[in-house]
């Protein structure tokens, strides 16, 4: 039996900042960082959207994994294939001014008082725990409990990548979280490679522990790192990217760079081999 966690589930496909409701966590910080957030995404010509109407995501999904930019969804997002529901979970859309949808994230909050991550990895990657093959070694999953929280499903088109957008939607997204459930533990999997190459850390996780294995998945033999924060760390993180990244100076300066960073240049490169987001990553 899934426990939900009770909360107010917003209206469908509420333009941000309308669809922030602050019940927990540091109401300023959380406020500021969804505002201007969403004003840096505007920046570039995207209208962000909260929605929980998750079988408009997978039918995106179906159609841009046709074209070749996107990965399959993983079942945890598929209303089809698991317990996905307004009551926990949501997605961002970002639409530019002719109304397509060129990006989106989603998040998915698990309510385990008395189980972990150990016991539950199958059933949250498949949607349902059937008897599929998942072996956990990573050492953190007995402790990650309570209420967490996983991210996934960033996609970029590809003609917009190189805009940090992997970078601002994961933040934006759980900050969305962190006011509506009393979060525990904010986790995502990220690939190996991505941890090598320093660019799984650029999603705002401090740390990593390896690993969850899904052997004969849709999607391989999948290996998997568990990418996670605390709740401080978490609250941690998004101040630092809005003193670093959403501040008027901070701004100012990329404005004044020509290009991307060096750092976005490598998630372009990397996306679609190194996370895995129901894209390429569940991070």
């Amino acid at each position: 039996m899934t426990l939900i966690y009770p909360n107010i589930v917003p209206p469908n496909n509420l333009r941000l900042p309308d669809a922030l409701t602050i019940k927990y966590g540091p109401a300023p910080l959380l406020a500021r960082l969804v505002l201007e957030g969403d004003k840096a995404a505007r920046a570039q010509g995207l209208r962000l959207r909260l929605r929980t109407d998750f079988d408009e995501l997978v039918y995106l999904n179906k159609e841009h994994t046709s074209r070749g930019s996107w990965f399959r969804l993983v079942n945890m997002f598929n209303p089809e294939l698991s317990g996905i529901s307004p009551e926990n979970a949501y997605w961002l859309s970002g639409e530019n001014d002719e109304g397509e949808i060129v990006a989106s994230w989603a998040g998915r909050v698990f309510y385990w008082p008395e189980t972990s991550l150990a016991e539950e990895a199958c059933a949250m990657f498949y949607g349902r725990d059937e008897g599929q093959p998942c072996i956990v070694t990573a050492p953190v999953a007995p402790s990650i409990g309570g209420v967490v929280f996983c991210g996934g499903s960033t996609w970029v088109r590809p003609d917009l990548r190189g805009q940090q957008l992997s970078q601002l939607l994961p933040r934006i997204g759980r900050a969305c979280a962190l006011a509506r459930w009393p979060v525990d533990w904010g986790i995502g999997y990220v690939s190996r490679v991505l941890i090598e190459k320093g660019v799984a850390t650029g999603y705002g996780y401090r740390h990593f522990s390896p690993s969850v294995f899904y052997p004969g998945s849709p999607w391989g033999e999948l290996e998997v790192v568990v990418a996670y924060n605390s709740i401080a760390e978490c609250y941690d993180d998004l101040a630092i990217f809005l003193a670093n990244e959403l501040s008027p100076a901070a701004q100012d300066d990329s404005q004044a760079r020509s290009g991307s960073t060096i750092f976005e240049v490598n998630v372009t490169k990397t996306s679609s081999d190194g996370v895995f987001q129901g894209s390429s990553s569940l991070s």
